[in-house]
């Protein structure tokens, strides 16, 4: 996607003598196009959007765990793409078994409840084990930059996919725009490009059709109101953003024709967990006949796991996160203030799980499916 003009990915690596259109792949090519040192991690730093569009440099495997932990990047299909990219500087560092298998532990116990996270980490294990540790640093370079450009490939189809859907409300309403709800940041900031909920969003505007989308302020962290209002603005969607409780009323005078959302895992039956918040959406679309559809790649479904809301650990993040705000006043300062009163304690589960049943369906690289057993196995006959 584009930030003022310039094209990025969410995660890459600088490219040592750089020049455009040298057939790098492209997973090389984000970001401001100057030479680099062809091996160290660009993010960009999501803590300080929207305010400010501000690039890190991670050189060691402490930092990508960092970056992950603080939610400098965040969204699972994301924190998977550069936790490949730290076991590919980790290797860098310190080829052998010992360290490898040490820092994929470092970086596998940063998040808890995405799945993408193991998913990726595995898969870089699984292939940097039987690779000689001399090799282990090129191959995990390729490896890493591999996944990231599935996740390009796989959200882009999502994209499609998902446009579908609005293509046909849009048809039953042709005299007005076509209203989309979803919940915190499921775009490319949330991935390495395009995103998942957001993904049909932007390949139905960019064809054309009239939408718009309710943006969910996504308490605590406000990822809605702060990432995905910024990023529908900057590509040119028309979008309001609301309260967190007002989906329910929208709801109820007919002004969601649907609604999209992102997450973080999703089991082999079809339960779907995503940023707190999402079930009681779920609810109120299931009580007001909204459509309720979830967005995700192949590598956010947990085959081993039955039963979401018993099975999926559920992150506890920091309770300050819900007492204290932060903002930017009137006059540019960017500052956190303490909403909650003096001495009250808060709790913080960062993620609920919402069951299959209230899930009109999945929206994948494949195609779209029941949420249930069956239709993800029919999907994924392979993995399954």
């Amino acid at each position: 996607m584009r930030v003022d003009g310039v094209w990025y990915r969410s995660v890459w690596v600088d490219q040592a003598n750089f020049q455009p259109g040298d057939g790098l792949p492209r997973s090389t090519e984000p970001g401001p196009m100057e030479p680099g040192d062809g091996w160290s991690v660009h993010i960009l730093d999501q803590t300080r959007l929207p305010w400010a569009v501000e690039i890190l440099r991670l050189t060691e495997v402490g930092q990508i765990a960092h970056a992950i932990r603080s939610m400098q990047v965040r969204g699972a299909p994301l924190i998977g793409a550069v936790a490949a990219y730290g076991m590919a500087l980790a290797v860098r560092a310190d080829a052998s078994t010992e360290a490898m298998e040490r820092d994929a532990a470092l970086l596998a116990a940063t998040r808890p409840t995405a799945i993408n996270l193991r998913w990726a980490i595995g898969r870089m294990l699984t292939r940097l084990r039987n690779t000689e540790a001399a090799e282990r640093a090129r191959v995990a370079y390729a490896e890493a930059a591999l996944i990231a450009d599935e996740d390009v490939a796989q959200c882009e189809a999502i994209g499609r996919h998902g446009a579908a859907l609005i293509e046909a409300a849009a048809a039953q309403a042709p005299d007005r725009a076509v209203n989309v709800l979803t919940h915190c940041n499921a775009g490319w900031l949330a991935t390495v490009d395009w995103g998942t909920a957001l993904a049909p969003i932007y390949r139905a505007h960019d064809q054309g059709i009239d939408v718009h989308v309710w943006v969910d302020e996504t308490r605590p962290r406000n990822q809605g109101a702060a990432l995905t209002a910024w990023e529908l603005g900057a590509h040119g969607v028309k979008h309001t953003v609301v309260a967190d409780n007002a989906g329910g009323h929208l709801m109820q005078h007919g002004k969601v024709d649907l609604a999209i959302v992102g997450t973080d895992r999703v089991t082999r039956t079809g339960d779907v967990a995503n940023k707190i918040g999402t079930y009681l959406k779920a609810l109120a679309a299931h009580d007001n006949g909204v459509p309720f559809w979830v967005a995700l790649p192949s590598s956010t479904i947990d085959w081993m796991v039955g039963d979401g809301v018993a099975e999926i650990p559920i992150e506890e993040r920091d309770a300050t996160e819900v007492t204290d705000v932060t903002g930017r006043t009137a006059d540019g300062v960017i500052t956190t203030v303490r909403v909650a009163a003096a001495g009250s304690p808060a709790a913080n589960p960062a993620f609920d799980v919402t069951p299959a049943r209230l899930v009109t369906g999945l929206i994948t690289e494949r195609g779209r499916c029941a949420a249930s057993e069956a239709g993800l196995a029919g999907m994924f006959p392979d993995h399954a």
